[in-house]
């Protein structure tokens, strides 16, 4: 601490929950509840008794030891200064950590520049933001602390902390870390993470750990973070305050670059009775993790679906198709019990599932075919629907993607690079889909939610500086003639900043070294290496997470594209053992889903219990979720019984089967089907819209389809079946399932109306039945 009054011998003890206090002169601390300020260096003073203070604390109930007074050393830009600027937002996005700065004064985001930083703050503005001669003169404590007006508003306390330290280094003139100063290793947080009672509070104390081995308290100069600040909130001083609401957080603590995470549990209040736990099914690892976190939440999962619900939601999430009338029938006469089983490998031995794969990657790589040509879309598609037929290992997909060469008409695989033709276009492209890491921030500045900065991004991109290119190549905005994507001989990647060359370096990793190390002339194959290697943290966890959520409509981690510390799995035991698998067998994606859809969790009802409505990321019931467009589509020409028809397309080609998003289709583009002009990845909106609903009401697309001569209503009208029948065949048909009493009930008496036309009320059923909730979405 730096003195901050003449006098010696003294204390000020600021208790964050009530008036601060002085004490006399002498030396001692207290709980983390409590803050002290030394007044200036010394030991006790005379007269002042240590045992009396202290027995007066004690009775206070404060614990308290003695500690000594030390003189401070001299502030420094780099250790004391540039901590307070981003600790106080200065820096900030929203500041003058903005491009181009606030008012003439620019400052890197989040501290990433120290060098440039100093020179703003030190040297620009004539030297009036520090001015060693006169501190208190200084903009940089007269603007902070409101003196003169600051568009920002005041930052700092005029009695605080900060301003006798930034006083401090003023006056000593300002100096920066000399040669040799020890630096910044990492973070902790303390205490170790623990669950908290609703309502509970708990302050953090965040220590700097230093190369030297020293540490130091910087939990005043930290930012704090949640990520769920309903189920635990924090304040800027580190503390912690749970809510009402059970559930789970994730604090975050950023200092100089450094990340520390502190995960916390906020249970459910109640008891639920252990023999519920004891009688929950396990059929796999997954069941057993799931209902571990489950217990920790005291969150109870729902009951199982019943039959009719998991044949529906098995059929979309599988293969992306409804069920037919008599698939229905049949599944839900069966009495064997391992029937659920025997009809997921069913599924996955259809054809339609590598349409319903192919179509979810090539929203995650196909470039836009107004760019890059045709024929190039159609050959991506083509690898894509061939690497899902075959079940392509998901290590050897990526390797054929990630070092692909030749004929972008011929090679497939080799279309991602006609579009993305530099290496930082396509090492954002590749660590978002095969690391689950987002680096665009990266590549201009310190991330501010990570570890990585410009170093870490142009350090991966250089794997991809000697991919060329021969052949005519692109003549934007036309796509021109044949390429071919080749390996150069030569190309290197430079540091905007110090336009240094980079080596190739994996993410994480401060030295080349291992398999990530280039030996051949294409360095992909290198990347490649450690992509597969055995301990790569996130390459077989982003791909099961990714999986995952296409089961369950959340990822582990979701997005599933965001790993990060500060965005921690909601089970993270259960990811892990899910890419451990995934690994153990090959990278075999069938295994993997067949795994995940015969766990008991796949199977349960989205429908709550007492314990879990407030659930929606722990899948202790299944979330609904509205299905794809094509999914949609194709759903409706199979219950009406009527093909769209796409144009360059056979005439029974379904919606999942189209190659190109230029195919028209209002109904699908409504439905939420990617722009084709805009670039990958496209993540979908699941959102339904009005303009949604609208279209399934008063659309000529659903209505020329119910009212069709060649169409299931006509056929069922024209036919001998009874009206219980053709009410059961369209209720199979839309939702696999038969009507319940109750709606055969309310419907059965239209048919017998005065003047009713079977054709006419069937029409008006089936109508009904495909502009529910219950059609348009996975229950």
């Amino acid at each position: 601490m730096w003195p901050a009054g003449p006098k010696k011998y003294d204390w000020w003890v600021r208790n964050r929950a009530a008036p601060a206090a002085r004490l006399g002169g002498g030396s001692m601390t207290t709980l983390p509840e409590m803050r002290l300020r030394p007044a200036a260096e010394g030991a006790c003073g005379p007269g002042w008794s240590p045992r009396f203070a202290a027995a007066a604390l004690l009775a206070a109930g404060i614990t308290v030891f003695p500690l000594p007074v030390v003189r401070a050393e001299v502030p420094t830009f780099e250790r004391h200064v540039m901590p307070m600027l981003t600790a106080r937002g200065c820096n900030a996005g929203g500041c003058h950590g903005k491009s181009g700065g606030q008012n003439g004064f620019a400052l890197s985001l989040l501290g990433f520049d120290p060098e440039g930083d100093y020179r703003s703050l030190v040297m620009q503005s004539r030297g009036r933001r520090v001015n060693p001669s006169a501190p208190d003169e200084s903009l940089l404590l007269r603007k902070g602390t409101g003196v003169v007006p600051h568009g920002g508003g005041r930052r700092l306390e005029p009695d605080g902390d900060d301003v006798i330290a930034l006083r401090a280094w003023i006056a000593a003139g300002a100096p920066r870390d000399p040669p040799g100063a020890p630096k910044l290793s990492h973070i902790t947080i303390a205490p170790e993470p623990r669950s908290l009672a609703p309502g509970e509070s708990l302050p953090l104390v965040v220590t700097a750990h230093d190369t030297d081995g020293t540490t130091r308290d910087v939990t005043a100069v930290t930012a704090f973070a949640s990520n769920e600040p309903v189920i635990v909130r924090v304040e800027s001083d580190g503390k912690l305050t749970a809510g009402t609401l059970p559930g789970e957080a994730s604090i975050m603590a950023r200092f100089m670059g450094r990340i520390a995470t502190w995960n916390t549990i906020v249970p459910r209040p109640g008891v639920i009775d252990a023999a519920a736990w004891d009688a929950l099914p396990v059929k796999n690892f997954i069941d057993e993790l799931a209902w571990k976190k489950h217990r920790s939440l005291n969150v109870l999962p729902s009951d199982p679906a019943d039959d009719a619900t998991f044949l529906r939601r098995a059929f979309l999430d599988g293969i992306g198709r409804v069920p037919s009338p008599d698939e229905a029938r049949r599944f839900l006469a069966d009495a064997d019990p391992q029937k659920r089983d025997r009809l997921v490998d069913e599924l996955l031995d259809r054809p339609e599932y590598a349409d319903r794969w192919a179509n979810l990657w090539a929203d995650l790589v196909r470039p836009n075919p107004y760019r890059v040509g045709i024929k190039s879309t159609l050959a991506l598609d083509t690898f894509l629907r061939d690497a899902f037929a075959q079940n392509l290992p998901y290590d050897r997909f990526v390797g054929e993607l990630v070092t692909a060469t030749g004929s972008v008409w011929r090679n497939g695989a080799a279309v991602i690079y006609r579009d993305r033709r530099t290496p930082d276009e396509i090492v954002t492209l590749a660590s978002q889909l095969f690391l689950g890491v987002r680096l665009e921030c990266a590549k201009c500045h310190q991330h501010p939610f990570e570890v990585y900065g410009q170093g870490d991004f142009y350090g991966l991109a250089a794997y991809f500086a000697r991919v060329g290119y021969a052949g005519t190549g692109l003549s934007p905005p036309i796509s021109g003639g044949e390429e071919s994507v080749i390996v150069a001989t030569a190309g290197e990647v430079k540091h905007p900043l110090t336009d240094a060359v980079l080596p190739p370096k994996p993410l994480g990793i401060d030295a080349v070294v291992g398999p990530a190390t280039p030996t051949a002339a294409d360095r992909r194959l290198a990347l490649m290496d450690w992509l597969r290697s055995s301990d790569h943290p996130t390459f077989a966890a982003a791909a099961v997470n990714r999986i995952w959520a296409e089961f369950f409509g959340v990822g582990i981690v979701d997005p599933v594209d965001d790993f990060r510390a500060t965005n921690p799995a909601s089970n993270p035991e259960l990811l892990a053992a899910l890419a451990a698998e995934f690994r153990s067998q090959g990278f075999d994606q069938k295994r993997l889903v067949a795994t995940i859809m015969k766990s008991h969790l796949y199977g349960l009802s989205s429908l709550a219990n007492a314990t879990n409505a407030g659930d929606h990321r722990n899948f202790s019931r299944h979330y609904r979720r509205r299905l794809r467009a094509e999914v949609v589509a194709d759903a409706i020409d199979d219950v009406t019984g009527m093909p769209s028809g796409y144009g360059g397309a056979p005439p029974d080609a379904r919606a999942a089967q189209l190659w190109t998003h230029r195919t028209g289709s209002t109904f699908l583009d409504v439905f939420g089907r990617p722009d084709p002009n805009q670039d990958p990845p496209c993540e979908r909106i699941a959102d339904a819209t009005v303009v949604q609903a609208m279209h399934l009401m008063n659309g000529a697309h659903l209505h020329g389809k119910v009212a069709a001569d060649a169409g299931r209503v006509a056929k069922l009208a024209a036919s001998d079946a009874t009206p219980e029948a053709i009410l059961e065949e369209l209720y199979l048909a839309a939702y696999g399932r038969r009507p319940t009493a109750t709606e055969h009930e309310r419907l059965l008496p239209e048919f017998a109306r005065e003047g009713a036309s079977r054709r006419a009320v069937a029409e008006d059923i089936l109508w009904a039945l495909l502009n529910t909730p219950e059609f348009v979405y996975v229950n």
